[in-house]
């Protein structure tokens, strides 16, 4: 029955609600949110209209289990066809328990920690209300001029492998369907984000396809191998192209050859 009833929600929705469902916004954008949903300086500037607030599909920001069924419950009040928003953030090292940074973890050698921190915090962010979080972040990184360093495990593309797979068990569990304690697991930044020229955020990545493959795409594999739900893209070039609208990795590597069918998140 719940297919069916997606697909009668999916005829009769507008392509303008569907195209709102893709987006993303912050929490000020929301009426239930604390500050009663008042758009003010640079957000002013962006020109989301009232209706795509209505429609839109997912929120960033928003804090604790309160907060969020306020935000939760004025939106389903508007939204024409009772699709309620998903709460993402960025869960990377802890929630509300603090843990070492993934660079620290990943000194330990030991997974089976790195599952149990990630599992956790997979526990206190979904009681406060959060869906996804976007970890684990498995880029490898061999230049210590990038500032996102301490967000990765490390340089090697085996050790990443496996710190991929152990944050991905303990962010969703083995049932995450049933088990309310778990959320959803976004990997990033696909593909080769912290090979930025230079150390340098958002860069330039330039390298040769076997360096990619050996290298590079390893940890990524991992974790949707152990059933990652989401991938994030990277921000950067990828050999020219813009990640987010790179066919060959998004298409060819992602999809035809890894068979992944989950939501990509872009930027």
């Amino acid at each position: 029955m719940a297919h069916v009833k997606i697909g009668e929600i999916l005829n009769k929705m507008t392509l303008e609600e569907k195209i709102s469902q893709l987006i993303q916004l912050a929490t000020p954008f929301y009426k239930g949110a604390s500050d009663g949903g008042k758009i003010t300086g640079p957000l002013e500037e962006m020109g989301i209209s009232e209706e795509i607030v209505r429609n839109s599909g997912s929120v960033l920001g928003a804090s604790g289990a309160k907060e969020i069924i306020r935000i939760q419950k004025k939106y389903l009040e508007e939204n024409r066809n009772g699709i309620p928003l998903l709460f993402m953030a960025d869960v990377v090292h802890g929630f509300k328990t603090i843990f070492p940074i993934p660079l620290a973890i990943g000194c330990s050698w030991d997974a089976e920690l790195a599952e149990k921190s990630a599992s956790i915090a997979a526990h206190e962010a979904a009681v406060s209300g959060v869906h996804v979080t976007f970890a684990p972040m498995v880029d490898l990184v061999r230049d210590p001029r990038w500032g996102r360093v301490m967000e990765s495990t490390g340089e090697d593309p085996y050790l990443n492998s496996l710190f991929a797979r152990a944050f991905v068990r303990g962010f969703q569990g083995s049932d995450l369907t049933n088990d309310y304690t778990r959320v959803a697991a976004c990997v990033k930044h696909f593909a080769a984000y912290g090979a930025a020229e230079g150390g340098r955020d958002y860069n330039t990545v330039d390298m040769s396809e076997r360096t990619l493959r050996e290298q590079y795409l390893p940890a990524y594999k991992a974790a949707l191998e152990e059933g990652c739900e989401m991938v994030m893209t990277s921000f950067n070039t990828v050999d020219g192209i813009p990640a987010t609208g790179n066919k060959p990795l998004m298409r060819g590597i992602l999809r035809d050859e890894w068979g992944f069918e989950g939501v990509l998140k872009g930027f």
